[in-house]
């Protein structure tokens, strides 16, 4: 295999040095606030496996450019909002620094929380699960 021009470290840099960034102790009071819109891009397994930030929005990273963008098909109300502020999450923050720098390449702003939801847990941020099903 030859050797990458960029590694995904790298990738991740560029975009932090891009993108707004939300600590987690700011996001532990802000994430109550009615303008902001907290959107979780993990996988669907890792929501049910370790539970989600109440009131978060689900948008999965293979389709969070799609949702986002009124001429798609696949546009979602959700982010239609002129008077919200967006705030993306992974479990670490490297994804959703990736993400952050797409959208706003995309004309789309919004931040994303630096150390992901396991800080937002290690700090003692609200976690809700769902039920397990029958």
């Amino acid at each position: 295999m030859s050797q990458l021009k960029l590694s995904a470290a790298d990738l991740v840099a560029e975009a932090r040095s891009q993108v707004a960034e939300v600590c987690t102790d700011e996001a532990l009071t802000m994430f109550s606030e009615t303008d902001v819109v907290v959107v979780d891009i993990r996988d669907v397994r890792e929501r049910t496996k370790t539970g989600y930030i109440p009131g978060s929005v689900h948008a999965p990273r293979g389709m969070l450019e799609f949702w986002i963008d009124p001429d798609s098909p696949y546009y979602r109300e959700v982010f239609g909002q002129e008077d919200k502020r967006y705030v993306l999450h992974c479990a670490s923050g490297w994804r959703s620094a990736l993400a952050a720098f797409q959208l706003q390449k995309m004309g789309f702003e919004a931040a994303h929380l630096r150390d992901g939801f396991n800080d937002w847990v290690a700090k003692g941020g609200a976690v809700e699960k769902d039920e397990a099903k029958s």
